[in-house]
């Protein structure tokens, strides 16, 4: 097996079960407090799992070579805050009806989602 399916694979299950934890979350929040909430919390959680998946996309190569690997985990995570920044400045202007509290809480939420998905894949 090349070392480039084995790192990819899991990777990429972080990301779908931050999206499934992160869906989950909006749908309580809609139970919870209704259609507003509901999309703010999706949008915050939409955030974290763009960021996460634009990590694993530019991580998913793998290599054997430690400097090459580093470059990348660095590249990745630079660009997976630089995606974060222009999500929440886009939600700022053009989303003027966000629940900014549903909104961090459930980029949040997505955000600790990922943790726990690294320790169980």
């Amino acid at each position: 097996m090349s070392n480039s399916t084995s790192i990819s694979k899991p990777v990429f299950r972080v990301v779908a079960l931050q999206l499934a934890i992160a869906t989950g979350f909006a749908l309580l929040t809609w139970n919870i407090g209704g259609v507003i909430k509901a999309w703010s919390a999706a949008y915050g959680g939409a955030i974290a799992v763009i960021g996460s998946l634009m990590y694993a996309m530019i991580v998913a190569g793998g290599t054997n070579d430690a400097k090459k690997a580093f470059r990348a985990h660095v590249r990745a995570e630079v660009t997976k805050i630089f995606i974060t920044v222009v999500l929440f400045i886009v939600a700022l202007t053009l989303f003027q009806s966000a629940s900014w509290l549903w909104l961090i809480l459930g980029f949040a939420v997505s955000t600790f989602a990922y943790w726990l998905a690294l320790l169980a894949i």
